[in-house]
């Protein structure tokens, strides 16, 4: 335990940035307070565990070394990707395989599941947003109708005669979503025995959660045609932040109880058929001396950070300056959108913002965006970055028309100005409107230590229809020809 100690300081010390983010978001991030709660209920965990853990002899383990060692890779490509999450949960599966490699396979197979839920440290489910925001659209309009209010749904927003409502982000129930999911991993492993149960439980854990947030969308919409819209979602929030979701956990409580088959008795694990396991004993056989395998794993740490920082100081050549080129049919013309637009690229060496008008009077805003590398603070694909920067007029209303290889989505102002937008990235050879591509290559490249410049270009068209603005974009793209020389002339690179 000594050692575990030292190697847990150590790792917590050398990678104390992600721990400082992880904790920040659980602090002072509502979708993750629930977080706060999850060190003391491992705590729990390991203390209904103890008697029988007390049983069983550690130690070292080289394999945990190797399984130390796919961690720290695993971090190390989060960081060269820009996935924050997948940096954190290579920080946290340095911990779990430092508890392989110090303590060997018979207690870490005692600590299994807490273990296991030890990845619920990490902050995730900003991902899922979208989608929930399109489900809970989906099934609130379905609700309205059947509810007989006439109502026009239009991506996320919701057009009613009470007025115009919006599924935004925080109306999405991913906050809900994902405390439920972990209470329902919790809960399966203390209160059933059964696999099936086991599952069925957890899926309950999932899907209720959503159909009560489509019910509590349609609540606040219904009660807002007879009290008006602002009063209802005054009324929605307490509704929503007190009573609601409690009641859910209640009733998912409610229709399990029945079936909880372990006895509170229950030993949660056989300490004698883990000494008595073939399979266990011969694994013990793969041990090494406490000190060589807390220096292994130190070094490993070491290394990855150093690794870390080589590609982080990769930069490559770009120009003094650059300029929008010139487009076949198409003339710059002042930039005076309706309602301002201006894409983020935060760590750009070069932005350009410009707008392009034809001869029928189509408009297309073009926004470009270059960058000498990769890395923390200035990723092209990053939270926040591209078309719809946080905390401006811009809402995103749903997906858009694809256009080459670009990401289209649809954007909604002020519920009455819209606009359709197109992004693609380059670096190297690759041209995209893939974040995840983008990331991938980046990595690459930082994994070999190549310094290739990354550019942002974003096609922008503000028109009073979607279908305007999308035969202005595809007017506009193919006036431009071929995307990948076009971008590198924005670059300067031709």
């Amino acid at each position: 335990m000594l050692w575990l100690a030292a190697v847990w300081t150590a790792l917590l010390m050398l990678f104390r940035a992600d721990w400082l983010a992880m904790a920040d978001q659980w602090w002072n991030s509502s979708t993750y307070n629930h977080v706060l709660l999850i060190p003391g209920i491992l705590v729990w965990l390991i203390w209904l565990r103890a008697g029988q853990l007390a049983r069983l002899v550690p130690s070292a383990w080289w394999p945990g070394v190797v399984a130390f060692g796919g961690a720290a890779f695993l971090w190390v490509l989060g960081d060269f990707s820009g996935l924050s999450i997948v940096r954190q949960l290579g920080a946290v599966a340095m911990l779990v395989a430092a508890v392989l490699a110090t303590l060997g396979p018979r207690v870490s197979a005692g600590l299994l599941f807490p273990l296991a839920y030890m990845f619920f440290l990490v902050p995730f489910g900003d991902e899922l947003v979208p989608p929930l925001q399109m489900i809970t659209a989906f099934l609130t309009v379905r609700l309205v109708e059947i509810s007989g209010i006439p109502a026009v749904i239009d991506g996320v927003f919701i057009h009613t005669p009470a007025g115009l409502f919006e599924v935004a982000e925080a109306c999405s129930g991913v906050k809900f979503l994902i405390a439920m999911i972990a209470f329902g991993v919790l809960a399966a492993n203390v209160c059933f025995r059964s696999w099936g149960r086991r599952a069925a439980f957890v899926a309950l854990c999932v899907v209720v959660p959503v159909l009560a947030n489509g019910l509590r969308a349609w609540g606040t919409v219904f009660v807002a045609q007879y009290v008006g819209a602002e009063r209802a979602s005054g009324f929605d929030h307490i509704i929503y932040g007190w009573v609601f979701f409690a009641v859910v956990i209640a009733v998912v409580i409610a229709l399990a109880w029945r079936y909880f088959d372990r006895d509170i008795d229950d030993q949660m694990i056989d300490a004698a058929a883990l000494e008595a396991s073939p399979l266990f004993s011969r694994l013990v056989g793969l041990s090494l001396p406490w000190p060589v395998a807390a220096a292994m794993l130190t070094a490993t740490g070491m290394l990855a950070l150093a690794w870390s920082g080589a590609a982080s100081s990769l930069s490559a050549p770009l120009p003094h300056q650059i300029d929008l080129p010139k487009v076949q049919g198409w003339q710059r013309v002042a930039y005076h959108p309706e309602t301002w637009w201006e894409p983020r690229a935060q760590g750009a060496e070069h932005r350009l913002l410009g707008r392009f008008r034809d001869k029928s009077g189509r408009t297309v805003d073009v926004f470009f965006a270059l960058y000498s590398g990769q890395g923390e603070g200035r990723e092209a694909g990053g939270f926040g970055q591209g078309a719809m920067p946080e905390g401006g007029d811009w809402a995103w209303s749903g997906p858009g028309t694809a256009l080459a290889e670009g990401n289209s989505v649809r954007l909604l102002a002020k519920g009455e100005t819209r606009r359709a937008a197109v992004t693609f990235y380059r670096t190297g050879t690759l041209v995209t409107g893939s974040n995840l591509k983008l990331r991938m290559a980046n990595m690459s490249d930082r994994l070999l230590l190549r310094a290739h410049p990354t550019m942002m270009l974003i096609l922008s068209s503000e028109a009073s229809d979607d279908q305007a603005a999308d035969a202005a974009l595809a007017s506009f793209a193919q006036a431009a020809g071929p995307l990948a020389p076009w971008m590198d002339q924005l670059a300067g690179l031709r």
